[in-house]
């Protein structure tokens, strides 16, 4: 239901987030099947992916053909005109692009966090959404909100003729966004209460007590922010930078800033992170078939 440069980028966060969300319910996935056929440990066994692809096939996919029918301009960010400019196999890898995209952002993150690194399962969810926001607010030519504020190529045009509310304004009088309001409904709420449904299950699992330090509200607050408000801030300051600096000073400058918040052991996003209680300790699966957190100091082969 987003436009169609950002919707891969949306759909590799989405599966990310999922799989983060999941990370303790995933742990507890490959220990029970550790030492099992290879049937049971199969990648199509594993209900939270299948979930992730089911949501980006049912979901994603149809609301985003519906848009790019509808209104061809705004769905291809005015790069198409009209039906006559898309080319067929553009819709088909779009069509097959957003599952793909969406497993493979839920393979990365549970390998992730499956060895111990489930703070850069973090990070591939904050870099998707960065660069779906980067694409929605600044775009390849500093045009991006202009290209999403207009519903058509009309309104496109008028953005030097015109002021900044009028847009506004005619765009949420469209049908476009009215659409996006019945899509978002759907696909939004449906993303939303997944995660938050999923990060609630694996609270009720051995280990949440210790793992999350605060109330259960306040840690989807906090798990909401770090998804998706951190990368939109993040998309925003680089586009100020890129606009008042240029390319070549305002994107390095935007790459250590963002350095310094994301990455030293002082952050504090790594410290929000571990008030959430996705699991800090990973399992991890041993070649007999035996298994261990990492991080313990004393391996329980037995556990």
């Amino acid at each position: 239901m987003i436009q169609i440069q950002a919707a891969l980028f949306w759909a590799y966060a989405i599966g990310a987030t999922f799989a983060l969300c999941a990370g303790r319910q995933l742990q507890v996935w490959e220990r029970i099947n550790a030492g099992e056929g290879p049937r049971t440990r199969s990648r199509a066994a594993n209900p939270y992916l299948a979930l992730t692809a089911l949501f980006a096939a049912v979901l994603m996919v149809p609301t985003g053909l519906f848009l790019l029918w509808q209104n061809p301009a705004w769905a291809t960010m005015h790069v198409a005109a009209g039906h006559e400019d898309v080319w067929a196999g553009f819709v088909l890898g779009y069509a097959g692009g957003i599952p793909v995209a969406a497993i493979l952002g839920f393979l990365v993150a549970q390998a992730l966090v499956l060895a111990g690194a489930g703070y850069w399962a973090y990070l591939q969810c904050a870099g998707g959404y960065f660069l779906l926001f980067g694409t929605l607010v600044h775009g390849w030519d500093g045009r991006g909100y202009e290209r999403f504020l207009s519903p058509g190529t009309d309104d496109f045009a008028d953005w030097p003729r015109d002021s900044v509310v009028n847009h506004v304004l005619d765009f949420v009088t469209s049908g476009t966004f009215l659409a996006l309001l019945l899509f978002g409904a759907a696909v939004i709420g449906t993303m939303l209460a997944t995660a938050v449904g999923w990060l609630m299950e694996g609270w009720s699992l051995p280990g949440a007590d210790e793992d999350r330090k605060v109330p259960r509200v306040l840690a989807v607050v906090i798990a909401g922010a770090g998804v998706y408000g951190l990368p939109f801030a993040g998309a925003l300051l680089a586009s100020v930078l890129v606009r008042l600096l240029g390319g070549w000073l305002g994107l390095p400058l935007f790459a250590i800033v963002a350095g310094l918040t994301l990455l030293p052991g002082w952050s504090p996003v790594r410290w929000l992170y571990g008030l959430v209680g996705v699991p800090h300790r990973h399992w991890r699966a041993g070649a007999d078939g035996s298994g261990y957190y990492a991080g313990e100091v004393t391996a329980d082969r037995s556990a």
